[in-house]
């Protein structure tokens, strides 16, 4: 069973990602409500995919896309999928520059969230 981690900032968006993944087969290994919390949870879990918001409170001087940053410097190889509001396409060209897989969008639709997670994980 493939492990991921969850980082929003919003509860209800963790469960949302959740009840979406989870009854695929997915194991929720993690869950993270800030880019500081992400990057120790990773090192800890070493999920297999990370779902990452990238817009989040600063904490530490991080934001989603430090996180995504610091994640991959641990660990080359990690697969992270940004979820991110329409409207932030600087942001989301700037997280797929730094490694991240894929991204989609809030509201996520599920079936566009589990063919990327699919994607990602084959």
């Amino acid at each position: 069973m493939k492990k991921i981690m969850i980082v929003d900032d919003a509860f209800f968006m963790r469960q949302m990602l959740i009840n979406i993944l989870a009854p695929e087969g997915y194991e929720i290994c993690a869950e993270a409500s800030n880019a500081a919390e992400a990057i120790d949870k990773y090192k800890k879990y070493k999920p297999d995919l990370v779902t990452m918001d990238i817009v989040m409170p600063m904490m530490d001087e991080l934001d989603g896309i430090g996180a995504v940053r610091e994640i991959l410097r641990i660990d080359p190889g990690a697969r992270i999928l940004i979820c991110s509001v329409l409207g932030q396409q600087a942001l989301l060209v700037e997280a797929l520059a730094a490694g991240a897989k894929d991204f989609v969008t809030k509201p996520v639709k599920p079936a566009r969230l589990i063919e990327a997670v699919n994607n990602i994980l084959k």
